[in-house]
């Protein structure tokens, strides 16, 4: 029996949602079904918004501290479901995973330095490195029968040909899915450890993990991965609080660790805000239980988007993800532009998703869905890509 409802629908216009209200300026219009940023339309663990809403109304809102507990709780939840060890002295807060990349690539870069990056990829990877005057070092995946795997053989090639100095991983990938195996990640670590490459690794889909599939942290697969890894994650994704912006670092290494916290304390970059502290503890401690029960329903959304594509839609194909609530769809068969592709579906199917070609080149006739919704609202907008495709070969 489940204890949570993730059927409901919740209006969430008005409330200052990128997702909604910033449909105007994302898409140009407001009359259409948001499928797009990566945060999910269920309500959250209530446990969470109980210990928000007690601190919340204690009449002092004072500078804070994070408590010992804080700390304690990410690090018992690393431990507890990925068998991830982590030392106090090894994490620290960043103000989200991106402003945490952005921070890395500031400190141990400089102008005109490579940065690897594989794309199909998360879009604001290649923002940060370029938004910072550092060079953009392309490693992308092969597409290989319904999926993707890295090209280490290029992986080495751009090493030796650019000598990049950074490399951001993704892992899960974003949007594509993929749970890297721990002899991709190991290989990964031995090349760039052997070129002194520091590989940032964003592990925010990595506790939404599908079909009891166990997620790997780049820095556990080796000695390699230790010296050289700064892991970033985050309960924001997991626990749908992207608004409270509780993220966390954690470097192994002492050498690349000193100077680099040093840096973010006496900036105070690492110095996390009251609800962040809150809402991140509450959702480690009492959370697990609301974690499991959407993943289930989440991982049935991702199997009835498949099986109404197969049946009804064969000329789109979804790419069966292994974490996360997002789905990569490829469109290819249609044999569209991108720009014909996006309006089809703004227009005609009345879906806001995210345009594959923000993730690179690569993305090209591709489209990320988020499944993080009601049945409901997922059934009626497949309903409306089955009509706006049906129109478009009819044509």
């Amino acid at each position: 029996m489940s204890k949570y409802d993730f059927d409901c629908v919740i209006d969430r216009h008005g409330t200052y949602a990128t997702k909604y209200d910033g449909l105007d300026q994302m898409f140009g219009r407001h009359d259409v079904t948001p499928l797009w940023i990566a945060d999910l339309d269920f309500a959250v663990c209530p446990d969470i918004t109980a210990a928000l809403r007690r601190r919340i109304e204690h009449p002092v809102l004072g500078y804070s501290a994070a408590p010992e507990s804080y700390w304690q709780s990410i690090i018992d939840w690393q431990k507890r479901r990925h068998g991830f060890i982590i030392e106090r002295d090894e994490i620290s807060f960043v103000p989200g995973v991106v402003k945490g990349i952005g921070l890395a690539v500031n400190y141990f870069t400089s102008r005109g330095d490579g940065i690897i990056i594989q794309p199909p990829v998360y879009h604001p990877f290649r923002m940060v490195i370029e938004g910072n005057e550092r060079r953009v070092v392309e490693n992308p995946l092969i597409f290989e029968g319904d999926s993707y795997r890295m090209d280490l053989e290029g992986l080495q090639q751009v090493i030796d040909r650019e000598h990049p100095r950074m490399m951001i991983l993704c892992n899960p990938h974003n949007p594509v899915g993929i749970q890297w195996d721990a002899d991709t990640l190991r290989e990964v670590a031995r090349m760039c450890a052997r070129a002194n490459i520091i590989v940032v690794s964003d592990e925010i889909h990595g506790d939404l993990m599908l079909g009891g599939r166990k997620h790997i942290p780049f820095v556990s697969v080796s000695d390699d991965a230790r010296r050289i890894a700064i892991t970033l994650g985050a309960p924001s994704k997991t626990f749908n609080i992207p608004g409270l912006v509780s993220s966390w670092m954690v470097v192994k290494d002492p050498d690349l660790r000193r100077g680099f916290y040093h840096w973010l304390e006496v900036n105070e970059f690492n110095a996390p805000v009251l609800i962040s502290t809150i809402g991140a503890e509450a959702a480690y401690l009492h959370g697990e239980d609301w974690l499991d029960e959407m993943l289930a329903y989440v991982a049935e959304n991702i199997k009835f988007v498949d099986a109404y594509l197969r049946d009804n839609v064969p000329g789109v194909k979804a790419i069966m993800p292994q974490a996360s609530f997002l789905i990569w769809l490829d469109f290819r068969s249609l044999g569209l532009s991108q720009e014909q592709l996006m309006r089809l579906m703004l227009e005609k199917a009345h879906l806001a998703m995210n345009d594959g070609s923000m993730f690179g080149s690569q993305g090209v006739g591709f489209v990320r869905l988020n499944v993080g919704t009601p049945r409901c609202v997922l059934e009626k907008a497949l309903e409306n890509i089955k009509l706006a495709v049906t129109e478009q070969l009819e044509a």
